[in-house]
């Protein structure tokens, strides 16, 4: 159990501080900063769990990268399992906190719909929103697996690296469809902005869900492919 616990919180914290940022700053590319900023937070929260509990569970935080460790045989199917009902679980209560706050703070959320993903950005296009996130999901996967590899020794910096990496496929796609990269992390605020009257970004879930699913489930096959003598 401490192990998906790690993982309920590390995705809490994923959500609550990268999405939390996107709703106070917004997203918008032409302004720069808040469009910096959320990425930032995204990658800085990983890098902090990372160090934090990723020691106990792995720090996957991601149902897509629970999928690329299940195919790569990293992690048993029961765990993979139970990773992505805990990740998900750590969503949701990081959306209701950021509900609560912004709530009762009386704070406008500059996303109008807590930092959930979209595709106004590729003008509602489906293919294109499926794939962005599948060749990002598939740049970020391969970096994990590159500096986790057991081959390739990367120290201590693993984490660094994974953080920073997220960060940079955020740079690009937060402007096309807010970079999900990670199912666990789109599904709360969708669900929950649903609820609250905004019913866009359910009716485009599916896309945050499939397209980092098959980047992951391709980098999973191409690296050990790369990396094999």
């Amino acid at each position: 159990m401490k192990k998906y616990f790690s993982e309920l919180i590390g995705t809490c914290v994923l959500v609550f501080m990268g999405c939390g940022t996107a709703m106070l700053v917004g997203c918008d590319a032409a302004a720069g900063g808040g469009y910096i900023l959320t990425a930032l937070a995204f990658g800085l929260s990983v890098v902090a769990m990372a160090y934090c509990v990723g020691n106990i569970s792995g720090g996957h935080f991601n149902a897509a990268v629970t999928l690329a460790m299940l195919i790569r045989k990293k992690i048993s199917s029961k765990d993979a399992v139970m990773y992505w009902i805990f990740q998900v679980i750590g969503a949701f209560v990081a959306t209701a906190l950021l509900a609560a706050i912004f709530g009762l703070g009386g704070v406008k959320d500059m996303t109008g719909g807590f930092g959930s993903n979209g595709l106004a950005g590729v003008n509602g296009n489906a293919l294109a929103g499926l794939l962005v996130e599948i060749i990002l999901t598939f740049i970020f996967l391969m970096t994990i697996q590159g500096v986790t590899s057991e081959k390739f020794k990367h120290g201590s910096f693993g984490g660094l690296i994974i953080g920073l990496t997220l960060t940079f496929v955020h740079i690009f796609g937060i402007g096309l469809t807010g970079t999900s990269v990670n199912p666990s992390r789109s599904i709360a605020p969708a669900i929950v902005a649903a609820i609250a009257g905004n019913s866009a970004p359910l009716a485009s879930l599916w896309v945050f869900i499939v397209g980092p699913l098959v980047g992951a489930a391709l980098a999973a096959l191409v690296y050990p492919a790369l990396e094999k003598e």
